[in-house]
């Protein structure tokens, strides 16, 4: 179900919407993808290629004394073993920034003097097939020195814990603080007090398609060509040259279609890198595809924090003050480009999130701990400040004798007090904070939830409802990096759209799918502003090559900074378009209309299609003066600069099985501003994905470590993801409150989900069970971890 709603002038009437921007258009991908036609990195067939397998550690923290592989070079099939000593004088690659108090860490494309995780690559063996790589792989003898174990973060912070990193000395990477007013004061006033610790574990993306890579040399060229499952692969393409010490275009990466990322494709890994220096090396292409089990121990972890946060407020439930102590593990290796920053600065930083928060201190430790590295993952730090903020938003209106909702209103930043500057700094513009709130109650018949519930509990069943309101920042520009302090550009995007001699449309950008509809979205974008059709664009993506700068497709930032290219492209192309037509057509540029690949004369039966057109210019020599033939293409770059906020309210009914302890989600409503909707549908179905997740990390995904670091959820039989019947039914309501300064009023949308599902859902956990006092302090609530707390609080009396 999707209803919409809006404030403001009606921007749907005829004539103020152009005609496909904001229509529900079926993806164009969707015809290749649904019928198994899909290219991905693993489809592609190459001749003569090696197949790669990796002896990775077994153990999580220990120095490699030697590594014998001379039983496995003499293995059948087996072309070479290598190992770091192999690779020579390679440079380590190292994710620097600016910030202070930051220490950037070794990372080379095989474990080189010791293993910081289980998991982490140490050998790779390269044969004619698979199998007898996995074969030989048996043969490799590797001699461990243990070095003392670094699992707990809070262990691994003090001065005597045993160095991951004895070059930073100390495991503790980034040290960074936020903060506004006297919080000290304003705290010791504060008649309201609530907080505790909360924590959230780590949890792995879990792509349908598993890291996979496909290094080819081309020796006339002389160039590496890397097919990537990737988000990024402008990054890794700049990231390449650089440390093989080539020129841009002696690098290409290109990502195919792609099975999914979110963030976990969006960083550089090691096995990008040794396939690119093998490939090269040998002359002969090189592939590696994951494992299911490689993937859940090696690809980068998302969240995986603490926080100690206490909220003060006065007795009218306004917010006088917060407090946040935040530690985030980060695992052995500050992620290239991300560093360890990302995930626990954001947090610390966003956690004030929609409310006025008059007094704030935030502080933030990311520590290093011998477990795979923790880098994006959908909603980066905002599905746990989200998931505190709002717990502490409910602690208090209980404590208060408040309605949950009533305490929001109370405290959300109002539609006069836009642009907000909150207390860590971050400015919001203007969003529906208020309105989304009040669109969700209203969807999802609050009072009579209310009542049904009351009804229910007197039956003696464990029904809950839960709220949550957030705010992100998508679409960020150059003012800020997506991870601070870090020296590269992920605030533009370039569009390069030319129109060819047959009339037909190719646009090419530097951002990558992987599964976002990206083809589509674009089009639309194009089609209205060029006045061309939707079938007539091919948009080239994923590719380093069709571009001269892209980084790729993270943080909610495709549709704001490559629609925006495309739409500044779009209209210079058109203004070219119309130029030469209005020599072919006798006629005043501002009197031409194009629509449809026609351009028309105002009051007239005169026309000419971009067809005719394009061959006047490119062919027929005779048609145009001289002076008016130009190029029919435009390149632009977009810079939004600061980014929009984009807000939404979750809505959760839930119910708790006393026997089972099993938790059945019943109704999810989202309210939610992303500006001006693209493609509604393509739009749901991100709404429903990213829920889809959230739920997960609410109730059943952890990754699980022992006290040795070897990973205890290392299938899928043990790492928990919801089916489709652990999914409910989704009501979404659009809002477009007030359109943002973005090019097309754009707002990026992709990782709401993610970011308000696990809070509602935890709230909702709390109210089913308000009668025990029982608070829902850690995610996710797995059956056994809401059996002991409901059997803890039982053996309390309450």
């Amino acid at each position: 179900m999707s209803d919409r709603a809006r404030t403001g002038p009606d921007l749907h009437a005829e004539g103020l919407r152009p005609r496909n921007v904001g229509a529900r258009v079926r993806r164009v991908e969707d015809p290749r993808l649904l019928t198994g036609q899909g290219s991905y990195t693993d489809d592609r067939v190459v001749p003569h290629a090696l197949h790669v397998a990796f002896r990775r550690s077994d153990r999580a923290h220990a120095r490699i004394r030697a590594i014998d592989t001379q039983a496995a070079a003499m293995m059948p099939g087996v072309a070479a073993v290598v190992t770091a000593a192999d690779l020579g004088d390679l440079d380590p690659v190292r994710a620097v920034s600016r910030m202070q108090d930051y220490h950037a860490t070794a990372l080379y494309p095989l474990a080189k003097d010791k293993v910081r995780y289980v998991g982490e690559p140490v050998v790779a063996v390269l044969a004619e097939s698979r199998y007898l790589a996995e074969d030989a792989l048996e043969q490799v003898e590797i001699d461990y020195e243990e070095l003392g174990t670094v699992i707990d973060p809070l262990a691994a912070a003090r001065d005597d814990a045993p160095l991951l990193h004895e070059e930073a000395g100390t495991n503790v990477l980034v040290r960074r603080s936020f903060g506004r007013g006297d919080v000290d004061a304003a705290m010791a006033a504060a008649p309201i007090r609530v907080g505790g610790c909360f924590r959230m574990h780590r949890k792995t993306p879990v792509a349908m398609e598993n890291r996979s890579y496909l290094a080819e040399y081309d020796r006339g060229r002389r160039q590496i060509i890397l097919t990537s499952s990737t988000q990024i692969p402008g990054i890794v393409r700049d990231l390449l040259a650089e440390l093989l010490a080539l020129p841009a275009h002696g690098v290409r990466v290109v990502a195919p279609d792609v099975g999914g990322g979110f963030g976990g494709k969006g960083s550089l890994y090691q096995e990008e890198i040794l396939l690119a220096v093998l490939a090269r090396r040998l002359g002969r292409p090189v592939r590696w595809t994951s494992d299911r089990l490689e993937d859940l121990i090696s690809t980068s972890h998302g969240f995986d924090e603490r926080v100690e946060a206490e909220l003060g407020l006065d007795r009218d439930g306004r917010i006088l003050a917060l407090t946040a102590d935040v530690i985030g593990d980060t695992g052995a290796y500050s992620i290239y480009p991300w560093t360890a920053a990302i995930e626990p600065v954001q947090v610390a930083s966003f956690l004030p999130g929609p409310y006025k928060v008059p007094a704030y201190r935030g502080c933030t430790r990311a520590v290093c701990t011998s477990k795979a590295p923790t880098g994006p993952y959908r909603g980066v730090g905002r599905p746990i400040s989200t998931f505190v903020m709002e717990r502490l938003i409910d602690m208090a209106a209980r404590r208060l004798g408040l309605d949950p909702a009533e305490i929001r209103r109370r405290n959300l930043v109002q539609p006069d007090e836009f642009p907000y500057k909150m207390a860590s700094g971050i400015v919001w513009d203007r969003s529906a904070f208020t309105e989304s709130l009040a669109a969700a109650l209203e969807a999802a018949d609050y009072e009579g939830l209310r009542a049904a519930q009351a009804a229910a509990r007197a039956e003696g069943r464990l029904v809950g409802i839960g709220l949550a309101t957030y705010a992100e920042l998508t679409g960020i520009g150059s003012r800020i990096s997506a991870a601070p302090g870090m020296p590269i550009n992920t605030g533009t995007e370039q569009a390069t759209i030319r129109l060819d001699s047959t009339g037909a449309v190719t646009a090419a950008f530097g951002v990558a799918s992987h599964g976002q509809g990206l083809e589509t979205t674009l089009a639309q974008v194009i089609a209205d502003e060029l006045g061309c059709r939707i079938e007539d664009v091919q948009v080239l993506q994923g590719d380093s090559a069709v571009v001269a700068h892209g980084t790729g497709t993270y943080a909610s930032r495709s549709a704001v900074l490559a629609g925006g290219a495309a739409t500044l492209a779009s209209r210079d192309l058109k203004l070219k378009l119309l130029r030469a037509a209005s020599h072919l057509l006798e006629a005043g540029v501002e009197d031409l209309d194009a629509r449809d690949g026609v351009i028309r004369v105002a009051g007239t039966d005169r026309s000419a299609s971009f067809r005719q057109v394009a061959k006047a210019v490119y062919s027929e020599m005779g048609r145009l003066p001289r002076e008016a033939r130009e190029e029919l293409e435009s390149t632009k770059v977009y810079d939004p600069f600061f980014g929009t906020a984009t807000s939404a309210t979750h809505l959760c009914l839930l119910e708790i099985d006393p026997v089972t302890f099993k938790v059945r989600l019943d109704r999810f409503v989202v309210a939610e501003d992303c500006g001006r909707i693209i493609n509604p549908m393509i739009v749901d179905g991100q709404v429903h994905g990213a829920v889809a997740q959230g739920i997960g990390a609410a109730l059943s995904e952890e990754v699980v470590y022992d006290e040795s670091g070897q990973v205890l959820t290392a299938s899928l039989a043990d790492y928990v993801i919801p089916g489709a019947s652990e999914i409910p039914p989704i009501a979404i309501v659009h809002l477009e409150a007030e359109l943002p300064a973005t090019m097309g009023g754009f707002r990026g949308m992709g990782e709401g989900g993610t970011i308000g599902a696990p809070a509602a859902i935890a709230n909702a956990l709390a109210d089913a069970l308000s009668h025990l006092r029982v608070e829902i302090d850690a995610l996710p609530v797995t059956p056994e971890r809401l059996f002991r707390l409901i059997t803890t609080a039982q053996s309390r009396g309450d």
